[in-house]
């Protein structure tokens, strides 16, 4: 059962843009930069379990073309690694207007479960091809703006929040495309390991999301970002059968 990187990746698969679209927005500032990277620690309750880090490098020499390179990394404690060892990392890269993905790619190590996939975007063809394993597994199409699950939540953060907004946007990990939806709950100051924040609560909706989510009959994800030009993410927590996982941030540097 794949539990510690539930708040972290569930996030990242759920946090999407304003319903005025990506493709439309690439004039709009761009508030990151390379060098980014936010550090948050992972429980389950109140117990520690692991950590996590979300990183902006430059991917322009991989990617070809002038990229962002997002990567996200989650740890399991060594005395949590005695039960269940969780070493993750997903990695994509964006084109440094962000108006979409270009590459998703995922290492997973939990437990004696093991997954590597990668997605390349064929924006001249408009489609994605899926690989697992590095054996070819599918195609499926895209439509204009799509985002991996990593990098919509790095484009979600060019747009202006405001309670009771709704907002949408196409999404893919390359296995299918869903149209990932969410809703700005309330504004809410809130105290995490870094400090006290100043946020937006936003609850995504959880229809495309399986697993343990579709198990449990009260699942809910809630995200609390800055509510400043920059949108971090300062708290995530996800409530599911067996219980509340959380993650919150910790430190972060590179930060504008």
């Amino acid at each position: 059962m794949r539990l510690l990187t539930l708040p972290i990746s569930l996030l990242l698969v759920m946090m999407i843009a304003t319903d005025a679209g990506f493709a439309s927005n690439a004039d709009v500032r761009i508030p990151f930069q390379v060098g980014e990277k936010l550090s948050y620690v992972l429980k389950w309750g109140i117990i520690p379990v692991g950590k996590s880090e979300l990183q902006i490098l430059d991917g322009s020499e991989e990617s070809g073309q002038p990229a962002f390179l997002f990567r996200v990394t989650a740890r399991s404690y060594p005395v949590i690694d005695l039960i269940y060892k969780v070493r993750d990392r997903i990695e994509s890269y964006a084109d440094r207007s962000m108006t979409h993905s270009l590459l998703y790619r995922k290492k997973q190590r939990e437990g004696s479960y093991k997954k590597d996939s990668l997605t390349k975007f064929d924006w001249n063809q408009q489609k994605t091809h899926y690989y697992r394993k590095g054996k070819y597994k599918k195609t499926i199409d895209l439509l204009p703006g799509t985002f991996d699950p990593l990098a919509v939540f790095y484009a979600f953060r060019l747009f202006a929040l405001k309670s009771k907004l709704e907002v949408e946007a196409p999404v893919t990990d390359g296995k299918k495309l869903v149209i990932g939806k969410a809703r700005v709950i309330k504004r809410e100051r809130v105290k995490v390991v870094a400090g006290k924040f100043d946020t937006f609560l936003i609850e995504p909706d959880l229809k495309h999301i399986g697993g343990i989510f579709r198990k449990s009959k009260d699942a809910k994800l809630q995200i609390w970002v800055t509510a400043d030009d920059r949108r971090l993410v300062v708290k995530a927590r996800s409530k599911v059968i067996v219980g509340h996982f959380t993650a919150e941030l910790v430190s972060m540097e590179g930060v504008l």
